[in-house]
């Protein structure tokens, strides 16, 4: 049975920047398991390739929403990411912070830390705005690439050409001082290929060492003392093939969103 300070179930956004960060050091063991398989396809990196992810099987969970009034008594796909990256491997790439709103109502609900002035830091850390922008809202040095749609386009252009006709105003950053507008998407795309954080964060770290990362490793189950994770299970590609990954040190264990879905 293998033995890690960590272990973290799943490999999404939150996920790589927390290997990242634990493993900074070097002086911690990870061990980060994903259901699904590596972020190895050219499709994956290739901008465009979203359009035949998004709805493959293979590395997407492919969920039905249950019926309700506003869906006209029907069930909705929802998809979501199962593969190295998760959903910032298979989606549109666009890049869209929060509401500043947002994150100071979370702040006065008594979630300390969580105003948008707080977490505007770490939003600068991670990015590397490439392109215009007011510097005391956007970050130049950061592992994720956000640049900005240039390719012309006469249907959009007409669209937003409209939208400014309607009064609503041309904002070529809305990540920057002001959201509210009409202007081009920014993405996380560098050199015509997808920059997800998996590549930014996640395989920084396991290229650097002390983090082992785990795919077709779906979790079944997370053993506890008490309110303390001690071990994480999972079950590989192959039905009789189990792991049990043993957290020794402080013990910690990460899930995404999708964690009560995996048992």
């Amino acid at each position: 049975m293998d033995a890690f300070d960590f272990v973290i179930v799943g490999s999404g956004a939150a996920a790589s920047v927390l290997a990242a960060r634990l493993s900074e050091d070097g002086t911690r063991s990870l061990c980060v398991l994903e259901a699904g398989p590596p972020d190895s396809s050219r499709y994956i990196r290739i901008p465009a390739g979203f359009m035949k992810t998004i709805f493959d099987p293979e590395v997407t969970f492919q969920y039905l929403s249950e019926p309700s009034e506003g869906t006209a008594g029907r069930r909705v796909l929802t998809i979501q990411g199962r593969i190295v990256g998760g959903g910032g491997t298979i989606n549109g790439m666009m890049y869209v912070r929060g509401q500043p709103q947002d994150f100071d109502g979370w702040a006065a609900s008594g979630n300390p830390g969580w105003s948008y002035a707080e977490v505007l830091p770490y939003f600068k850390r991670t990015e590397c705005r490439m392109g215009t922008g007011d510097d005391r809202y956007r970050g130049r040095d950061g592992p994720l690439p956000v640049t900005s749609f240039h390719y012309p386009n006469l249907l959009c252009d007409a669209f937003m050409e409209s939208a400014v006709a309607c009064g609503i105003p041309r904002n070529n950053d809305y990540n920057g001082p002001v959201q509210f507008g009409t202007g081009q998407y920014q993405t996380l795309i560098r050199n015509g290929r997808r920059v997800s954080a998996a590549h930014a964060f996640l395989h920084p770290a396991v290229r650097r060492g002390g983090v082992d990362l785990r795919t077709h490793a779906h979790a079944s189950r997370i053993r506890f003392d008490g309110r303390r994770a001690m071990a994480a299970q999972s079950r590989s590609g192959v039905p009789e093939l189990r792991m049990e990954s043993f957290m020794r040190g402080p013990r910690r264990s990460r899930g995404g969103r999708l964690a009560p879905f995996t048992s």
